[in-house]
């Protein structure tokens, strides 16, 4: 029997149809998939279960009665949890404040603290995470953050939890963590409505799919039943084979690399306390280098030094012209969301499209609509706002901005965070197309299977240290990651 039930569920956005007919059923105890293309309407759906949105028409059953909430609150008390793609925390309250919220014990309106802190410390601790509840949220990393938003959502003893990418920001022993407190809750006969574009995570936690296609729901059924192209198939109305959705790029190998190729940039001992102790590298003309390691072991303090966010010491020698960063956190400083796409990609040079401090709105759209074209970025136009975007456009977004403002060396912190397949092969192809331009680009990525891809040299940061650069072919991911806990021979 169906604890969760919708038939038909409609949304429009203006002219905008997000969602077109779509049916879904969850069964208590289950951990269900909702997979699709960016902009299929995934999160769309998933803000009309919690109450952000209201449906345009369709029904929805939950417990076997009639379900229309009236906001986020009212789904929460209905039992109805929502861990967001995007993190929805309050950066100035407190760790155990954020987990809590709305549902704080108190007396007489007067907070009774230790019970909150002491409420906040046993579900940190279920979730085996090491995080003090009285610490401010804004001094946590990512990962530590995406922590707090699901232990926001037990907190509420919810009997379905909506689960958007919660694994985007966590490193592999707290996505191993995160799947043992989901069995539990399947055990406890929660249901998990869990939104991937990781095919294999997919299979590895969830009992059954449903797939959505500009709006539509286009295939459910078991997982085991369906094979990965079969997905794929249903996810991009087409079929996309194992090159296109992981594209292979060669190139000239960096073990043949001549003595007298440009070097664009040269880092040589660069520190940035506290996680970024030592780090040296030359990155050449038309090369990617990756970045492996582990969350929180300097990889991101290195890029932001390089770009001079953060102080450090060291020397940084610059031969090329420009250099464009891309933040693995794009809500919060990567994109302007209440502009339009045009702002957001011609921001880092407007001189493109202006003349005596006027910009020129009609040069200012061609230009952004070679970018939309350029990156197959789902969208109305290039007036349509950031923030109506799914989070993969937005990041789609915040890369074309790089493409505008062309600089010789481009920093990619997470470049295919929270995009799906199709649209991660897309990017891939893109950076191999900048790379074989004369483009220098650094690349950090917690996903192996990108930095093979697509990498010449791929290096490892160990505890805020840079391993020496070493071509693709001779790393495995098994070397990789023993390096990054330090355990390499």
């Amino acid at each position: 029997m169906s604890l969760l039930a919708l038939q038909k569920v409609t949304k429009r956005f203006g002219p905008t149809i997000a969602l077109d007919s779509v049916d879904l059923d969850v069964a208590p105890g289950e951990v269900h998939a909702l997979i699709g293309e960016n902009g299929a309407g995934k999160s769309t759906l998933m803000n009309i279960l919690s109450g952000l949105h209201r449906q345009d028409g369709g029904t929805m059953q939950f417990g076997g009665t009639t379900y229309r909430p009236e906001g986020p609150a009212d789904a929460r008390r209905h039992g109805i949890a929502h861990i967001h793609q995007e993190l929805a925390l309050c950066a100035h309250l407190s760790v155990a404040e954020n987990i809590l919220l709305g549902i704080e014990p108190a007396t007489r309106g007067w907070l009774r603290r230790d019970e909150l802190f002491a409420r906040a410390a046993a579900l940190l601790g279920e979730f085996g995470r090491d995080i003090d509840p009285r610490t401010r949220t804004r001094d946590l990393s990512l990962a530590d953050q995406q922590v707090v938003e699901i232990c926001r959502a037990l907190a509420c003893d919810a009997r379905v939890i909506l689960m958007d990418e919660p694994t985007s920001s966590l490193q592999r022993a707290d996505v191993e963590r995160l799947f043992r407190l989901i069995h539990q809750l399947r055990e406890r006969g929660i249901a998990i409505l869990y939104v991937s574009h990781f095919l294999e995570e997919i299979r590895e936690i969830a009992d059954r799919y449903t797939v959505l296609r500009d709006g539509r729901s286009v295939g459910t059924g078991a997982i085991p039943s369906a094979s990965d192209d079969e997905l794929i198939a249903m996810m991009v109305g087409r079929r996309v084979d194992e090159s296109t959705s992981r594209p292979v790029v060669k190139r000239t190998s960096s073990t043949t690399r001549r003595l007298d190729d440009s070097v664009l940039l040269e880092v040589h001992n660069l520190s940035s306390a506290p996680r970024l102790r030592s780090a040296s590298f030359d990155l050449y003309r038309g090369e990617i280098l990756g970045i492996a390691g582990l969350i929180g072991s300097g990889r991101t303090e290195l890029v932001r030094a390089i770009f001079g966010l953060t102080p450090s010491t060291g020397r940084i020698t610059l031969h090329g012209r420009g250099i464009g960063y891309l933040s693995e956190d794009r809500k919060g400083e990567g994109l302007a969301l209440q502009l339009p796409i045009a702002d957001n990609v011609t921001m880092s040079r407007f001189a493109s499209c202006s003349r005596g401090g006027w910009i020129d709105r009609t040069k200012q759209d061609r230009q952004t609509e070679e970018v939309i074209r350029r990156l197959r970025i789902k969208a109305a136009g290039p007036r349509a706002r950031v923030a109506r975007l799914s989070g993969g456009n937005q990041q789609k977004v915040a890369l074309g901005r790089l493409l505008h403002q062309d600089p010789d060396i481009l920093l990619l912190d997470e470049p295919a965070r929270g995009i799906d397949i199709g649209s991660k092969a897309d990017v891939a192809r893109e950076i191999a197309a900048l790379a074989a331009a004369g483009k220098a680009i650094l690349i950090v990525s917690s996903y192996l299977p990108e930095l093979f891809a697509i990498c010449d040299r791929i290096a490892v940061m160990t505890r805020g240290v840079l391993s020496p650069a070493r071509p693709a072919s001779e790393w495995t991911p098994e070397t990789i990651m023993q390096t990054a806990i330090g355990s390499a021979a």
